[in-house]
């Protein structure tokens, strides 16, 4: 009997050296982020006191690549290129024709794709002179990240961690501290904006909305000090692509073309990552598959949320952006959905939606934690929550293959492990585990307060 293959590799001198920006192969442009005073496009000088120029031109860039640097090369060679995998023995565990392959971005210093931008983003500042860096972290995936990048490029990190999180994960905490980071629960009393939220409710469960404004509060005080975002805007999906230029050339080594793309979103980064390169091939008529987004049934800013500008905090101090939001004051339950806990979706992901390029689904967090047992018990990796959502719709499409005998090829990016989620996996074997139900009045209230932007 022939063995078979199930890790396709990448020789280190195939990792790429490019970043993709999809913008330019669009049918339209997207409606730009607009000034929450004046309404007008915001330009260099309104995003300086955040970011870098450097990271300001990529968000804005019209080129459809941006070399990446050797420094930041140098340090993605720690685990780039990241290995994808046939899910043999998933598809055998489910009985299905279907032939599924998983990226897999957990092999990374902090256990998920985070760092693909972390590492650039901590680069660029500390070129630039910057001496710190603030952020915010759902899940933790994302603050361990940037504590990891700082590390590398001498610079301080400070992370404002949602609150839920903060108490759940004591773990994922520990190891930002090792990195060197400061960790603070969100809200915090560090901040007019987390002063506010605490004297509504002393145990806030805190959102990400929040915990971003957190960090853009601190970082607008002081020069030397800047604020970095894991994920919905341009610059991060751009420096995530190299997740899909790699799968690609994987895929081909694999003999396989897929006909089906499945990412899970929160704000976006992971699924952009994956998909935008396989949709450059859709758009030039190289290949033909249907690409899907997953989110939270708790938390379905594509699936059930409007398409309209608004902040992406909480306190409104960032530009506004066009985006599916379920509205910047929405507090969405704690969930087990981890760093997918977010109001709004990626501007740039909301526009390629609305433009016909992808669709989304949302799935209840008892049918994810059900998939994630499934692959660990398979394929011997213990996914974080936030690919499990993805999971769930990749199981349920080889089912549909199982009973239809259709012999699809589906790719789907797990973009992390869950070595420090393992309340949430307590709580599902415990059976504790349950599904919010999820009315329209839950989603109606915070849409009545969305800004307010004629045209």
């Amino acid at each position: 009997m022939v063995a078979k293959q199930h890790k396709f590799l990448l020789e280190e001198s195939e990792l790429p050296t490019r970043w993709y920006n999809i913008v330019p192969d669009l049918p339209s442009a997207p409606p730009p982020p607009l000034h929450p005073g004046t309404l007008q496009p915001v330009g260099p000088d309104d995003l300086a006191p955040l970011f870098p120029m450097e990271l300001i031109a990529q968000e804005v860039t019209g080129d459809s690549y941006v070399d990446i640097p050797d420094e930041v090369l140098d340090v993605y060679r720690l685990w780039r290129p990241s290995p994808l995998y046939r899910a043999h023995r998933l598809e055998e565990a489910l009985g299905t024709p279907a032939r599924i392959y998983y990226k897999y971005e957990g092999v990374s210093p902090a256990g998920s794709h985070k760092p693909n931008t972390a590492v650039p983003q901590a680069y660029y500042n500390a070129r630039s002179g910057v001496r710190t860096l603030t952020t915010e972290t759902g899940a933790g995936q994302w603050g361990t990240a940037l504590a990891f990048a700082c590390a590398q490029y001498g610079l301080e990190c400070k992370v404002w961690q949602v609150g839920a999180s903060y108490d759940g994960k004591p773990y994922r905490r520990s190891v930002m501290e090792t990195f060197g980071a400061s960790v603070v629960r969100s809200p915090s009393e560090l901040t007019e904006t987390g002063r506010k939220m605490l004297a509504e409710d002393p145990e806030h469960p805190g959102s990400l909305g929040i915990a971003i404004s957190e960090a853009v509060e601190v970082a607008a005080q002081d020069d030397a000090t800047h604020y970095a975002l894991g994920s919905v805007l341009n610059h991060v999906l751009l420096h995530q692509t190299v997740i899909g230029e790699e799968a690609l050339l994987q895929l081909a080594k694999a003999g396989d073309v897929p006909d089906l793309i499945v990412g899970c979103t929160g704000g976006g980064s992971n699924f952009a990552g994956l998909a935008f390169p396989f949709l450059r091939e859709k758009l030039a008529g190289r290949m033909d598959p249907l690409i899907r987004a997953v989110e939270p049934a708790s938390c379905p800013s594509l699936t059930r949320g409007a398409y309209a500008y608004d902040y992406g905090d909480t306190a409104g101090f960032t530009p506004l952006l066009k985006m599916h939001t379920l509205g910047h004051d929405f507090v969405p339950d704690p969930i087990h959905a981890g760093g997918l806990r977010y109001h709004g979706m990626s501007p740039l992901i909301s526009h390629v939606y609305e433009l016909g390029l992808m669709e989304a689904m949302a799935v209840a967090q008892t049918e994810c934690f059900d998939a994630a047992v499934t692959f660990a018990r398979s394929e011997g990796i213990v996914p974080a929550p936030e690919p499990t959502h993805a999971l769930a719709a990749c199981i349920r499409e080889a089912l549909a293959c199982k009973a239809s005998g259709e012999e699809k090829v589906i790719l789907t990016a797990l973009c992390g492990h869950g070595h420090f989620d393992m309340a949430a996996y307590d709580a599902y074997l415990g059976g504790r585990l349950v599904d919010e139900a999820v009315s329209d009045e839950r989603f109606a209230d915070p849409l009545t307060r969305l800004p307010q932007v004629g045209g």
